[in-house]
């Protein structure tokens, strides 16, 4: 599953101070069992606005995760939180198929 959400950088903050911030708190998450990894995107004409993706097993096991966060996981997302707006797009299933293009 994808837990996807969109995070609005407030003035006087940066991307790349949050994106620290992202991969700080993403190298332990991924210690999890059933995380699968973690992107975070940069919106085309507004690089306060970025993409999170957070790929799961399932969403069992991420709302496991979730409900017995690392406190070291939660002390990163609390720093963050009076510079940054998070908004969830949502959680997605994993695609019963997939279209990629061939090489």
């Amino acid at each position: 599953m994808h837990f996807i959400f969109e995070v609005h950088i407030r003035p006087g903050y940066s991307a790349e101070q949050y994106a620290d911030a992202w991969v700080r708190a993403s190298e332990l998450i991924q210690r999890s069992p059933g995380a699968q990894g973690t992107r975070l995107h940069r919106k085309i004409g507004d690089s306060n606005v970025l993409l999170a993706i957070a790929t799961w097993e399932s969403k069992a096991v991420r709302d496991a995760m979730e409900a017995q966060q690392p406190a070291a996981v939660q002390s990163i997302i609390a720093s963050q939180a009076e510079f940054v707006d998070i908004h969830l797009v949502g959680e997605f299933e994993a695609p019963e198929w997939e279209v990629i293009p061939v090489s």
